[in-house]
């Protein structure tokens, strides 16, 4: 499929407000290796899928070794239950394979787990990680909830434990990196980050997930790039179903974004910001929007925006079936993610000035 820019003409997610000063963290060089979310390795990491050949990842010093020699210079790892001993362990190897490592962690859910999270925030800055990549949604916000009032709920829920957070965060000098994670579009997100009014709390900018809350890819990364404090970078093609449209993570360069402009408009504000690969391989999602449980959350997106966005969609739809794993063999399932990773890697070095 032939590269293809995401058209602008979109209203949708325009903001509203004015964008307070933002904290920058210098630093002496920019960043110019190239790292993998722990997402890209979902079936690896996650799924517990039973094979010889690609066994699951049972800890973080294990990705560390698969990622690093396919080439990546850096990775996003998940830091829960470390100690001490590991997490020697970890910036020891960090340290001989001259690569950069950002945690994945859990934000507190109460104030009993207020302990834990300090806990992991401690062992992994001991490795010398200073970015906290973290969701406050672990679902997509178009099925977990049925209704506003259970989406008020979970924003309640979600601001309290990013209040819990902050000190945290502020104590240790490390950075709290909220991803746009198929539950905020652009202006909630910014009213949030503008409630917490913190230097310590930022975000991770996902240049993709926004496309299902019927946002701009292009405006949510000039949005929320001044806010950013790491990036998962992916590419994204678009195909119509009956009930709304189908996104599928696509390898880097063939999809319908403009990964040049958007990595360009992100560093103009973040000259020293990490990327991290986020190439997801399964079935493409679908995005309901033309039913009614998909609007039950959404209050602020007019006819209008939706018909433009759906001839956006029609207008950019991939000239091929996107790709379809779940018919797949296991082995050949994780092959296939790692061939992704592989292809995006070399993309990147070839094309978007990654080392």
């Amino acid at each position: 499929m032939k590269r293809r820019k995401f058209i602008e003409t979109s209203s949708a997610g325009a903001l509203f407000m004015t964008m307070p000063s933002v904290p920058t963290f210098s630093a002496t060089v920019a960043e110019t290796r190239f790292g993998v979310a722990d997402a890209s390795y979902m079936m690896r990491r996650y799924r517990k899928m039973e094979s010889k050949k690609y066994p699951p990842f049972t800890n973080a010093l294990e990705m560390i070794e698969h990622c690093s020699s396919l080439g990546f210079g850096g990775m996003q790892v998940g830091v829960g239950g470390w100690d001490t001993g590991f997490s020697k362990k970890v910036r020891r190897r960090k340290e001989a394979l001259d690569i950069f490592l950002e945690a994945q962690i859990g934000l507190p859910k109460s104030e009993g787990d207020v302990a834990r999270f300090e806990a992991e925030v401690k062992a992994a800055k001991e490795t010398g990680i200073d970015v906290f990549r973290a969701a406050c949604l672990s679902g997509r916000r178009y099925e977990n909830f049925d209704s506003m009032a259970a989406f008020q709920t979970f924003k309640e829920e979600a601001i309290t434990s990013i209040q819990r957070a902050e000190p945290i965060m502020r104590k240790h000098r490390v950075k709290l990196a909220l991803e746009n994670h198929k539950d905020w579009r652009i202006a909630e997100m910014i009213a949030i980050l503008n409630m917490i009014g913190s230097e310590w709390v930022g975000v991770t900018l996902d240049t993709g997930n926004n496309i299902s809350l019927l946002e701009d890819p292009m405006e949510v990364v000039r949005s929320l790039a001044p806010y950013a404090f790491s990036v998962h970078l992916k590419d994204m093609a678009v195909a119509e179903y009956e009930n709304g449209f189908l996104l599928s993570e696509v390898n880097l360069g063939e999809g319908c974004l403009d990964i040049d402009a958007m990595i360009k408009t992100i560093k103009q504000q973040q000259p020293d910001i990490r990327f991290n690969l986020e190439m997801i391989t399964r079935d493409p999602l679908k995005i309901p929007c033309l039913t009614e449980k998909y609007w039950a959350t959404f209050d602020q997106i007019s006819t209008l925006e939706l018909a433009r966005y759906l001839h956006k969609v029609r207008t950019l739809k991939a000239k091929e079936p996107l790709p379809i794993i779940s018919d797949k063999a296991t082995d050949e399932q994780l092959a296939l993610e790692v061939e992704n990773n592989r292809t995006s890697l070399l993309y990147a070095k070839q094309n978007l000035g990654f080392k």
